[in-house]
């Protein structure tokens, strides 16, 4: 690993791209919230025109299920070993679906994942098979193996090899760190270093006390900038944690304030510039679906931003599976060099 004095600040963006299946439990095909997620599909390629515009590196964390061509592609691909949980909304496999992307374009998505798969720097990772609930009552080590697999092997048919996960609701489990690693997984997103943020069960984590906190710390620093240095990625069980920073709110979401969330995204990637510490930005594509012009303006401002901190402080645009490379190789990459840096490992 190169000498920290020769470390530079990383702006890392990972986006996770669910469609309905990120959802599902929440809202059914016929809700207004729909409208959002198929904007999805509109909004993913002009994400892309501007990761191309500024040369921004990306990680897209994809539902597996989304890979799948066909409805008997799927369950071709689909594991015999899955959870049964205690909660059935949270099962997917209940799920009705249509027979391919084209009379079911909420829950197909491989065209939209080609067109990642095809621009420069855009890392696709996994956001497990089923959008998979680790700390949910009535799944085990087992059925995670099985359902990893499977996004692993429909992903692999496509060309992809996967590197890095997200994992729905940030429900990591420790207990499964084996597994990835197993698997040719490298790393993961964490969660911010607060007990807010802090991954459990979907009821735990919905807790209103804690929705509100994070809702206010979105917009004033109560927890600090939740930046990590380049020395505290590796994980005791050997898996690299990019952990996450702060989390990119629909600008039209209290609308009045979007400035102040703005404002706290840009000074905390400044100061990750300044101290050659990694800030990661986490997102959704359907968060841009409800005012899909204006958000992608947003992100823009966040963009020409880094692109300031690139010229002022040597800031680097990094996907969460070249972060871990930076470590696992030592190598303190050019930007140009890391502008022609591809997927593959």
């Amino acid at each position: 690993m190169p000498p920290a004095e020769k470390r530079r600040g990383a702006f890392v963006i990972s986006l996770d791209l669910e469609l309905a299946w990120g959802v599902r439990d929440i809202y059914n095909i016929h809700d207004p919230y729909m409208v959002r997620v198929i904007h999805e599909r509109r909004v993913v390629p002009q994400i892309l025109e501007l990761f191309e515009k500024y040369h921004i590196g990306a990680t897209w964390a994809v539902v597996g299920i989304m890979f799948a061509r066909s409805r008997r592609e799927l369950e071709d691909f689909s594991p015999s070993l899955r959870p049964q949980y205690k909660n059935h909304r949270l099962d997917p496999y209940r799920q009705s679906i249509g027979e391919g992307e084209e009379d079911d374009p909420l829950h197909f998505g491989y065209s939209l994942i080609r067109k990642i798969q095809l621009a420069r720097r855009q890392e696709v990772a996994t956001h497990t098979f089923s959008h998979y609930y680790c700390l949910e009552e009535g799944q085990n080590r087992d059925t995670f193996a099985a359902d990893l697999d499977s996004a692993l092997a429909l992903a692999g048919k496509y060309g992809i090899q996967i590197s890095s996960i997200v994992f729905p609701r940030n429900q990591r489990n420790p207990h499964y760190d084996k597994v990835l690693l197993d698997r040719g997984i490298i790393c993961f997103r964490g969660t911010e270093n607060h007990p807010a943020y802090l991954a459990g069960s979907r009821g735990d984590s919905r807790l209103p006390y804690k929705r509100l906190y994070r809702l206010i710390d979105s917009h004033i620093p109560l927890s600090g900038f939740h930046l990590t240095s380049w020395g505290d990625l590796m994980e005791g069980s050997g898996l690299y944690n990019i952990p996450a920073s702060r989390y990119l709110r629909p600008a039209e979401s209290f609308g009045f304030a979007a400035g102040l969330r703005l404002k706290r995204i840009k000074q905390a990637m400044e100061k990750a510039a300044r101290d050659k510490k990694i800030f990661h930005l986490w997102t959704h594509p359907q968060d841009f679906g409800g005012a899909p012009e204006e958000n992608l303006r947003y992100l823009e401002t966040i963009l020409r931003h880094f692109k300031r901190l690139e010229e002022e402080y040597g800031m680097v645009s990094l996907s969460m599976r070249e972060t871990a490379l930076q470590q696992i190789t030592g190598l303190d990459k050019e930007v140009g060099e890391l502008w022609k840096f591809n997927s593959g490992i």
